[in-house]
């Protein structure tokens, strides 16, 4: 088996050449530079000649390690993750062997996409927002920017939402940029809902929760009404929003069907669940009796200064939704 060369850095070499030359305590033999510096006596010897002969220490042009790829080659690797965002480093190598002949290791691949400012991060968690109710958000945002404290504070919210019992729902990892996590193509859109949970609605202001109903069965629209039915004036009540108070719920497909149209006009809010997420989180689950039991338990115990602190952000929720012209934001 060949050894493997080591070549000594230009410091070292600065090293060697101080000591030759000396100072005013006298010079080093090479055999003394040897035993001090812990490099064998051929090599003092090799740089101390070419040193006299060239005056110089530094690198010779040309050498080093050959890169594998060319400039253009790396452009290419680049691009294909911006518009590959969630390859693996292998499916990366792969590709770029079978565009370019060179076999190469995933490991390389991660240090080129690095040093592009590329690092792999698992992909953020949003919802998924159609063109249209990227149009429908921004229009919702700008219409109600400068609504003051006191409309913000007649708002009952309301919204349902799915609480996973082992997290089911998967990670994926996606190549980006720093502050790139909210490009569309870099997030792991979910939609509502889905098996492995326990279901529930829930409504609230900026006094407090309001009331909070399981879910059971399917929802449509007429277990919906049955729901808003049960709850909503008993949580205005409760919530003392008086009897002019704003009801605010999303624009889910049963929640518009004419039926349920009539009951109120709609919009799409950010809601308390993922408070409540990471409260139930808190502690060890595993069946969807504990999950109902902590999700009641977190609700009835949610301080106000939660929901206050949620309501009193809307203006930088809509100027957020404003900025990101109705895409995915960091609320």
């Amino acid at each position: 088996m060949s050894k493997v060369r080591t070549e000594t850095t230009v410091a070292e070499r600065a090293r060697i050449i101080d000591a030759w030359e000396g100072d005013e305590n006298g010079s080093k033999t090479l055999k003394e530079i040897s035993e001090i510096l812990k490099i064998k006596y051929t090599t003092v010897w090799k740089i101390i000649d070419r040193y006299k002969k060239s005056n110089s220490i530094a690198n010779k042009a040309g050498r080093g390690r050959k890169q594998t790829f060319t400039d253009r080659e790396k452009r290419s690797i680049v691009k294909f993750v911006k518009i590959n965002p969630r390859s693996s480093a292998v499916d990366i190598s792969n590709a770029t062997e079978t565009a370019t002949g060179k076999k190469t290791s995933p490991k390389t691949i991660r240090r080129i996409l690095n040093s592009n400012e590329y690092k792999n991060f698992r992909a953020k968690r949003k919802p998924f927002i159609s063109k249209t109710n990227m149009k429908k958000r921004l229009k919702f945002a700008k219409e109600h920017l400068n609504k003051d404290q006191a409309f913000w504070d007649k708002v009952l919210w309301s919204d349902e939402s799915k609480f996973n019992i082992f997290g089911s729902d998967g990670r994926i990892k996606v190549w980006r940029k720093k502050k790139e996590a909210l490009k569309m193509k870099n997030l792991n859109p979910t939609v509502k809902h889905g098996g492995g949970s326990a279901m529930v609605w829930g409504c609230f202001s900026s006094s407090g929760p309001g009331k909070m109903e399981f879910v059971e069965t399917t929802m449509n629209q007429h277990v919906y009404q049955g729901i808003i039915d049960r709850n909503v004036k008993s949580s205005a009540a409760k919530l003392k929003l008086g009897r002019r108070f704003i009801f605010q719920q999303d624009k889910d497909p049963k929640h518009t069907a004419k039926s349920t149209w009539a009951f109120f006009k709609t919009q799409k809010i950010t809601h308390l669940w993922d408070h409540i997420e990471r409260e139930i989180r808190k502690t060890s689950i595993s069946n969807k009796n504990e999950v109902k039991r902590r999700l009641s338990e977190v609700w009835e115990t949610t301080p106000p200064e939660v929901t206050t602190t949620l309501v009193n952000s809307m203006r930088s929720r809509c100027i957020a939704v404003i900025e990101a012209k109705g895409g995915p934001t960091r609320y």
